[in-house]
């Protein structure tokens, strides 16, 4: 039987090759589901060649098992702290754990905290109508229910 451990010292042993970096590995029933990225996006002939990294290290013992390895996907939620360093200015949503969405830029990653800039009206001291203006929400990725990019099409 195959172990979600050997699985993975098996793939980060493949990605000491290259900019890829392990988001995920799903394990149910007789199915495996490898998730990797990089910052430039993931290749298909990058997929197949891990495919078949692990089928030559597993030999038979992975004939038991449907092997799925692709992206994380772009509309995802992000899984692991290089996901959001890639994606350092772009902008995200933020779910947070209140339940509340907020869309913004995101401005930095520091460890497991990060910043967004959005844009919330404020009324200025002296004045009567509310501006915009740009505001900086640190979060902890451990305390925000999901973070994602958000494909724009402009």
């Amino acid at each position: 039987m195959i172990s979600k451990d050997i699985i993975k010292d098996l793939v980060e042993e493949w990605l000491q090759n290259g900019d890829y970096f392990l988001v995920d590995i799903m394990m149910d029933g007789d199915r495996i589901v490898i998730e990797i990225d990089q910052a430039e996006g993931v290749w298909v002939e990058d997929c197949a060649e891990l495919s078949r990294f692990l089928q030559e290290k597993l030999g038979d013992e992975l004939g038991e098992y449907e092997l799925e390895v692709g992206s994380a996907g772009i509309s995802q939620p992000f899984k692991v702290e290089q996901q959001y360093v890639n994606h350092v200015g772009d902008e995200v949503e933020v779910l947070q754990a209140d339940g509340k969405k907020l869309t913004g830029i995101l401005k930095s990653v520091e460890g497991r905290q990060f910043v967004v800039t959005t844009k919330e009206k404020q009324v200025p001291e002296g004045k009567k109508r509310p501006v915009l203006v740009e505001v900086d929400k640190e979060f902890s990725m451990d305390e925000v229910k999901s973070t994602k990019y958000v494909l724009n099409f402009k």
